[in-house]
This record gives C-alpha cells, sequence and structure tokens, in this order.
C-alpha cells in the first residue's frame, strides 16, 4: 500500500500532457493563414481536424487495451512520439507546399497520438484519486480544454515571429518535451492503494468502503446493459454539444440578432463554460454521484432546448447555449469515474475508448444534423425539437441505468451478506 510517489504531482504530469494534446482545438488559428500563404482552400485545410478530430476516438478506442498493457509511462512516450512528429510534420508540409502530407502529419500521426494521449494518464489518475474520482478527472480533462487557450495566442504570435512552418516545429518540440516531462513521473498505483486520509476515515467507521459495482474486462463490459445505456446517453450528451459549438455564432446571429462582435465574445463565453464545466461537475458528482449527474444532464438540457424554441431574449439565448455546453464537457469529465464506478478500474484505459467513440461519432453526427436541418428548413428551430427529444429520450435511459444499477448493488450486497454468514 505504501507508494513514493506524490499523488498532486501525479495529477499535474497528467494535466500537463492534456495540455498539450488540447492544443490541437486551438486549429482554426492555422487556418487563415495557411490558406493566404499556399492558396489551400479551406475544405482542404479542414480536412486534416476533421481527420484528427475523427481518429482521437477512434485511436482511443482501438489503442485503450495498449494503454492497459503497456502502462501510462510508455502509452504516454508513444503519444508523444506520434502527436509531436505530427505537428512538426505539418510545418515540413507547409515548406514543401503538400497537402496530402499535411493531411498524413496532422491529421494521422497526431490524431493516433490525441487519443492515446488522452486515455493514458485520465485512468491512471482515476486510480491515485479513489476518494475523489470526479475530481481528478475534472483535473484532466480541464487541462485539455485549457490547452487551446494557452496555444492559440502563442501560435498566432508566432506565426507573425517566424512563420507557419517554424511555428509548427517550435510547438512540436514543445508538446514533446512537456508530455516526455509528465511521462517520466506518471505511473498507476500499488494496486488497492488509497490515501492515508481516506484509510483513517474507513478504520474510525467515519467513511464507509465504496465497492465498485464489478471488476470487469472490456470485452465483459461491452456484454452489458449498463455499457450500452452509458454509450448512448454520451453520444446524445457529445452530439449535442459539438452540434451548439460548431454552429453558435450564426446561430445566435439569425435566432436572436446578436452582432458578429457580440456572437464572437459568445464563444470565447463557451470556451470557458466548456472547460470550468467539465471541473465543476466532476467535482459535484463526488458528492451526488454520477448516475444523478448525467440525469441533471439532461434535465437541464431539455428545459434548454424547450426555452431556446420560445426565446427571443439574447441574453438568455446566450446563457442556455452556455448551459448546454458545460454538460457537454461535464458528460467527458464525468465519464472515467463513472467508468470505474460500474466496471471497475482493472481495464479502465479499455473500457473508457471504447465509450469515446461516442467522440467521433458525435462530431459527425451533430454538425452533420444541423447542416442538413438548417439546409433543409431555412432555421434552427427544428434542431431546438429535435435535441429536446434527444434529450428526453437519453432521461428515460438514465432513470433505467440507475435502476440496473440499484438492482446490481442490492444482489451484491447479498452475496456479501451470505459470504460473512458463511
Amino acid at each position: 500500500m505504501k507508494t513514493n510517489k506524490n499523488r498532486w504531482l501525479i495529477a499535474f504530469s497528467a494535466i500537463s500532457i492534456h495540455l498539450s494534446i488540447g492544443a490541437a482545438y486551438a486549429y482554426s488559428v492555422y487556418k487563415i493563414p495557411i490558406h493566404d500563404s499556399l492558396g489551400w482552400s479551406m475544405t482542404e485545410i479542414t480536412l486534416a481536424f476533421t481527420l484528427m478530430m475523427a481518429l482521437a476516438g477512434l485511436s482511443a478506442a482501438f489503442f485503450g487495451s495498449f494503454v492497459e498493457n503497456m502502462g501510462p509511462r510508455k502509452s504516454t512516450i508513444t503519444a508523444a512520439v506520434l502527436f509531436s512528429i505530427g505537428q512538426a510534420g505539418a510545418g515540413v508540409s507547409i515548406a514543401v507546399d503538400s497537402l496530402a502530407l499535411f493531411i498524413l502529419t496532422y491529421g494521422l500521426l497526431s490524431g493516433l497520438g490525441l487519443g492515446i494521449g488522452y486515455i493514458a494518464p485520465v485512468s491512471t489518475l482515476v486510480k491515485w484519486f479513489p476518494d475523489r474520482r470526479g475530481f481528478a478527472t475534472g483535473m484532466a480533462v480541464l487541462g485539455f480544454g485549457a490547452g487551446a487557450l494557452l496555444t492559440a495566442p502563442v501560435a498566432a504570435k508566432l506565426i507573425l515571429a517566424v512563420g507557419i512552418s517554424n511555428t509548427f516545429y517550435i510547438l512540436g518540440a514543445s508538446y514533446f518535451v512537456i508530455m516526455i516531462l509528465g511521462a517520466s513521473y506518471i505511473a498507476p498505483p500499488p494496486e488497492g492503494w488509497m490515501p492515508k486520509g481516506m484509510q483513517d476515515a474507513i478504520a474510525s467507521g467515519r467513511r464507509a468502503k465504496i465497492a465498485d459495482l464489478a471488476q470487469l474486462t472490456q470485452r465483459e463490459a461491452v456484454r452489458t446493459k449498463r455499457f450500452w445505456m452509458l454509450w448512448a446517453m454520451m453520444l446524445v450528451n457529445t452530439s449535442a454539444g459539438i452540434m451548439m459549438i460548431s454552429v453558435a455564432s450564426p446561430m445566435a446571429q439569425e435566432v436572436v440578432g446578436l452582432s458578429a462582435v457580440a456572437a464572437g465574445t459568445m464563444v470565447g463565453f463557451m470556451g470557458l463554460f466548456n472547460g470550468g464545466g467539465r471541473l465543476l461537475w466532476a467535482t459535484i458528482s463526488d458528492y451526488i454521484g454520477r448516475r444523478h449527474i448525467y440525469m441533471i444532464f439532461f434535465v437541464l438540457q431539455i428545459l434548454a432546448f424547450i426555452t431556446l424554441t420560445m426565446t427571443t431574449n439574447a441574453i438568455l439565448f446566450q446563457l442556455l447555449i452556455l448551459i448546454v455546453v458545460s454538460c457537454y464537457g461535464g458528460g467527458f469529465s464525468n465519464l472515467p469515474a463513472f467508468i470505474a464506478d460500474m466496471f471497475g478500474v482493472k481495464r479502465l484505459g479499455a473500457i473508457h475508448g471504447y465509450l469515446l467513440t461516442t467522440w467521433s461519432m458525435g462530431g459527425i453526427l451533430g454538425p452533420l444534423l444541423v447542416s442538413i436541418i438548417k439546409e433543409q428548413t431555412g432555421s434552427y428551430l427544428p434542431v431546438f425539437y429535435l435535441f429536446t427529444a434527444l434529450m428526453c429520450v437519453s432521461l428515460m435511459i438514465s432513470i433505467f441505468l440507475k435502476a440496473d444499477i440499484k438492482k446490481l448493488e442490492a444482489a451484491n450486497k447479498e452475496k456479501q451478506l451470505l459470504a460473512n454468514a458463511a
């Protein structure tokens, strides 16, 4: 049970890794300079980012077992190599004016590194914070959300000072150094490890030892109803959030008449609510439980989407969008802790990877739905009605999930009583 590692330094290592890969969300900074410099179309430039985002979720699913088998240090080193080569390689592709190489490096290599780098520290951090699972994962994914906030202004200044290619070289090297430093310290705790305060509280009876619902492998987990219920809930929550992020500015301008400047300011606040929601909702979940947090997400979003169909008030409209975005961020931050609650920590990284396929699918489904509906109807209102219905379905699924969990908890309690009696 003893360890020479400090769990808060483990958390710092995890955050540094997520800050690096989270820089991917600063991609919009490069689009206009690349277009002006090389003449590539915006669609061509966006293709690399779309591929990277799609691969992030898919690689997390495919390499989840790799992360668990190799451990967080080797997994993070692998992610650092792939992600940083992808970033630096993008600089080479700009220098030689090769769109195909740009898509291969920035899109493919960085996407693979992003997926592996996302799950490796999170699954480890959950094991170091058995007393604060939500807070721990919230810290890590907050770092992921904050990566773009830090990188965007730095990249913009570097582009002006040293050019696009050199910017990618400098940032690629920086990401590699930061991620390797994080990897050098990160490690899983001994099996069954608990912080001393938690041990003392359990020993004195001030705190009950909370047992996970089960300890399952990824193959066992996907055979359960609760895995697919959580998968469906995450798909809807993710689709709604990415849909809102993809059209927030033009939607606000059209529906409530915001100016382009005001809509841009709102988009900035969306970043804060996305990141802040990750830590806030995850911390709250440690006190009221993950099953209740997701139910709150869907209730809030049902109310938000219903109200969006009726309001013409610009302030209320923006507030409702921010609520949806905070629930989107909160869904990601609560996911690893919820997985640990229901399936244990034995193969958490692999199960987390499978559930992150909703990230890739939601990234396609959300923007696609809003684009089709807007094109066919000329209005955003049907989008609000559709997502109201989807949130109602998700709320029902979350209620069934809670009932399934309670049923399994009762069965586990009965087994424990029989074992004690024997």
